[in-house]
């Protein structure tokens, strides 16, 4: 059965609307802030919204994003606490958690499973689980409506991409630097190639993230894949409480013309 989070974004693609995914920590400001951020990041129109866990050893994050998750863990924010704040926020559109393994493995994997069932998670990303140990959460995955979303780096050859997006679920994160999130303003020329190597292969929106910060950025992905994902931009503006700037951005993102 085609999981949620794989159906909406696929409706937003048929729609030929840009795939708009703002991520955001969790419990920078305050765990209390948390719906009110989703609410608003809703209510400007995103696809889906990717929340961020604070971790002591964030391999995957710049330093914006270090910085909010440092905020974060100082205000004793952690995924426990995190998960019973979601149980209590109801969203139209489809949340994708993204968190670190080590936290997972000490709640247990099976008991983290269970209690997302009781949010309006509809898609998990864990950016230090290889591909090839994603059987430790699989099996506990297939009677919840919860998408494991792989990650596909520049360096991955063509056959992992083809491993990967044949059992993949929710959309495709298709990194598009080698390296940490965080703003920027080009891109190496191979990342449109890259791109549309993945999207050849596959029917699941395929996502472009890292370093995406501009409309331009938008305009150049939205030629060669479904959407974009936003990250260090979306928390700075948030940390720096510039939400009309914000949603201004995310309205201009959201006329980007997608290719026909």
């Amino acid at each position: 059965m085609m999981k949620t989070l794989t159906q909406v974004l696929k409706s937003k693609r048929a729609q030929a609307e840009p795939i708009i995914v703002p991520y955001i920590m969790a419990g920078d400001g305050g765990l209390e802030t948390l719906g009110e951020t989703i609410s608003f990041l809703e209510k400007n129109g995103v696809s889906a919204i990717e929340i961020g866990v604070p971790f002591s050893d964030p391999v995957a994050d710049g330093p914006v994003i270090q910085k909010a998750g440092l905020r974060a863990l100082n205000a004793e924010v952690s995924l426990r606490k995190i998960i019973k704040t979601l149980q209590t926020i109801t969203s139209n559109v489809p949340l994708v958690l993204m968190t670190y393994f080590n936290p997972v493995f000490q709640i247990g994997i099976e008991a983290f499973i269970d209690e997302l069932k009781n949010t309006t998670v509809g898609g998990l990303i864990i950016p230090d689980l290889p591909y090839e140990h994603q059987a430790l959460l699989t099996p506990y995955l297939e009677k919840a409506d919860i998408a494991l979303v792989p990650l596909i780096s520049l360096t991955s050859s063509k056959e992992r991409i083809e491993k990967i997006v044949n059992k993949a679920e929710g959309f495709i994160y298709a990194v598009t630097v080698n390296g940490t999130t965080g703003t920027r303003h080009t891109f190496d020329e191979n990342v449109g190639p890259y791109l549309q190597q993945i999207k050849s292969q596959t029917d699941i929106p395929v996502l472009a993230g890292f370093g995406v910060s501009e409309v331009k950025h938008v305009e150049q992905f939205m030629q060669v894949c479904d959407g974009v994902i936003i990250g260090s931009k979306i928390v700075q503006l948030l940390h720096e409480r510039k939400e009309a700037e914000l949603a201004k951005f995310l309205t201009s993102i959201r006329e980007v013309k997608v290719r026909a």
